[in-house]
Formats: C-alpha cells, structure tokens, sequence
C-alpha cells in the first residue's frame, strides 16, 4: 500500500484551465511576434525582439506542455545544459556576424577607404 501512495505523490495533474492560459500566454506572444514583424520603428531590433519571444514561448511549451517544471531536477540538467551551450553558441554567433557585417561591407576587399 505504501508503494501505491508514493505513486501518487510523484504524479502531477494539471489542470485543464492552466493549459488554457498557457494557451493564452502562447497566442498573445505569437501576436507580439507578427506585430514585431510589421512595425517599420522596430527594425532596427526586430531581431533580437523576435528572439527573445521564441524562447519565452519554447520556455513556456517545454514546461508544460513537456510537463519540464514537475520533472525531477536532474532531468531538466539534462535538458537545460544542451540548451544553454546551444544558446551561448548561437549568441556568439550572431555577435560574430554582426561585427563582420558592420566591418567588411567597407573593408579593402570593395576598394573603399
């Protein structure tokens, strides 16, 4: 009997009102995401905007949908080490693009000074 209440404890249930403001929080970011997309004032971090709300919005589908936030800690290491040196990485990557960028449009190779 012991073993069928330890069971118990460890399983969580969400409840159906919480995956419909899950749901909301979802819409409402896809809608900031398409509005981001259209508002010329915004070009000039229209990148980093749209970033930023897809991982909020991978945040937010990872822990419930997943169910991630009721998983055990050592788990969501495993998840959440990969994610962050893939984050780091493309980070530096886009850093090492838009220095490249702003650098080498006038550089010797186009014959400007």
């Amino acid at each position: 009997m012991n073993g069928d209440t330890d069971i118990a404890k460890e399983e969580h249930h969400i409840s159906n009102s919480v995956y419909l403001i899950v749901g909301g929080f979802l819409l409402v970011l896809t809608a900031m995401e398409i509005t981001v997309s259209y508002v010329h004032a915004l070009r000039p971090v229209m990148v980093p905007l749209l970033v930023v709300l897809a991982i909020a919005k991978f945040a937010l589908i990872a822990l419930f949908f997943m169910h991630l936030r009721y998983e055990k800690l050592e788990l969501n290491i495993i998840f959440g080490f990969p994610l962050t040196v893939a984050l780091i990485a493309f980070l530096a990557l886009m850093g090492l693009f838009l220095h490249l960028s702003n650098h080498l449009a006038y550089g010797p190779a186009f014959g400007l000074h």
